[in-house]
């Protein structure tokens, strides 16, 4: 495991699963920048070890190329891109294009140009990484949220044409979490229904997804490959 100088930008690092890969990130001695849409309390510590910390709306064409702008004049050259930044809204009667347009952008609009924007930032690091965080709910599709899941069945197909496009200099990776960690509020028996959707039936926590990261990273034989990291959920 090597640091580089050039930074690793991870998009929606001020939470969660993001904040725990920065963190990881600092620890190995790696420089960071993370975007974030809103305050949160975790980003002074994010300040305080060094990470550079950027303001970001991607819910918008405009506010995705302001990010891309700002993002420019702060570096000349990138390690990797981690696009983690999510968002999780249900369609309701009336507000349906609204969610799907805003799953979009976030998802997919966001990655493509930023994709595109910081190529040459990309290249004047050697290894280089694209990794998009997607989700394990592609598989099976979501009575629920079908616009979330469509724009992440996206996602994973930008996956597959940036790592075309971009090789051999670029490597082009994803991970499809499921269950990662629960939040606060929930309840024993939505935890026990939720354990009992995959194999393994374990909370396993932020670090498995950094250690999925730093699989892509350190691996240089991997592209166009999306890693699902369920705990076997494919199997119940």
């Amino acid at each position: 495991m090597s640091s580089s100088s050039a930074p690793i930008l991870i998009t929606g690092a001020s939470q969660r699963i993001g904040l725990h890969c920065a963190m990881r990130l600092l620890d190995a001695g790696q420089a960071v920048i993370i975007s974030y849409r809103s305050e949160r309390p975790a980003l002074e510590q994010l300040r305080e070890r060094g990470a550079l910390t950027l303001q970001a709306d991607f819910a918008s064409e405009a506010g995705i190329l302001a990010f891309i702008e700002t993002l420019s004049s702060h570096t000349d050259s990138l390690r990797a891109i981690v696009h983690n930044a999510s968002d999780w809204l249900t369609e309701t009667p009336g507000n349906e294009a609204a969610v799907f347009q805003q799953m979009i952008h976030v998802h997919m609009l966001a990655p493509y140009l930023i994709n595109l924007h910081c190529e040459p930032l990309l290249r004047r690091s050697t290894p280089a990484d694209i990794i998009h965080i997607s989700d394990d709910v592609v598989r099976s599709g979501s009575a629920k949220r079908p616009a979330y899941c469509a724009s992440k069945a996206g996602l994973d197909s930008l996956t597959l044409s940036f790592a075309a496009r971009f090789a051999p200099a670029i490597k082009v990776n994803g991970i499809a979490p499921a269950l990662i960690q629960f939040n606060e509020g929930d309840d024993a028996a939505y935890r026990a229904k939720r354990l009992a959707e995959s194999a393994l039936g374990i909370e396993p926590g932020a670090e498995v997804i950094y250690q999925s990261l730093r699989y892509l990273l350190d691996n240089p034989y991997v592209t166009g490959t999306t890693l699902a990291v369920n705990g076997g959920r494919h199997l119940v």
